[in-house]
């Protein structure tokens, strides 16, 4: 795949619907963004194909290309496209005090969080202390829940694209019954979902999924 490097704001998100993805779909709508989806088919094998490789090796989405910048993983994604657009002020800047809680949020849902939710739900111990890369489930959801005290949101009164990582994690993880009901995580998912972003992303992931579906039953028809 040739890129090429451009003064455009537009990127180009490779989705899979009902994924980690639908995430980065939420955050695109709620910044506003100028954007395009390459929807690639998760049973058919699309995410291992050569051309999705050459984005992300790991065959895994999200993955954004912008201008000719490849980025992977949620939580770089989730910076990138909140500083892309800061006219959206979904990222504190860069001399803000919130900027350094900010960034460590974002990181602490994939060092630490996504780890124990996995570990719990493979029914694994975390592993010997010194190794562990969140310690124990129980510390990693009293930090959050403690946190969220704060609300409506992670800090305060004010939105981020932290919150969108979070609430749309949170939403999926309650959902499958992989992280128990509470009530600080309930209100939190139940608030972040009236967002009118947050509709317009479903609805567009439900259009893609559908057209996902129509194109299975055609092949396998």
């Amino acid at each position: 795949m040739e890129l090429f490097v451009t003064s455009s704001r537009r990127v180009t998100l490779y989705h899979a619907p009902r994924t980690r993805s639908s995430g980065v779909l939420t955050l695109l709508e709620e910044l506003g963004a100028d954007y395009e989806v390459r929807t690639l088919d998760l049973k058919a094998g699309e995410h291992r194909a050569p051309a999705f490789l050459s984005i992300n090796p790991l065959g895994k989405v999200p993955a954004i290309v912008h201008g000719g910048v490849i980025v992977t993983e949620q939580a770089a994604i989730f910076i990138y496209l909140a500083d892309l657009y800061p006219e959206a002020n979904l990222a504190p800047a860069l001399d803000d005090t919130l900027r350094g809680p900010y960034l460590r949020w974002l990181a602490f849902h994939g060092s630490s969080f996504e780890p124990a939710i996995v570990d719990r739900a493979m029914k694994r111990d975390p592993g010997p202390q010194a190794m562990s890369p969140y310690g124990s489930y129980d510390t990693v959801m009293d930090m959050l829940k403690a946190q969220l005290r704060k609300g409506p949101y992670l800090f305060g009164k004010k939105i981020t694209a932290a919150d969108v990582l979070w609430a749309t994690a949170l939403g999926w993880t309650l959902n499958a019954k992989l992280v128990p009901p509470n009530l600080e995580l309930l209100r939190y998912v139940e608030r972040f979902q009236t967002r009118s972003a947050v509709a317009r992303a479903e609805a567009i992931d439900e259009k893609l999924n559908r057209q996902l579906e129509g194109e299975i039953e055609h092949r396998t028809g």
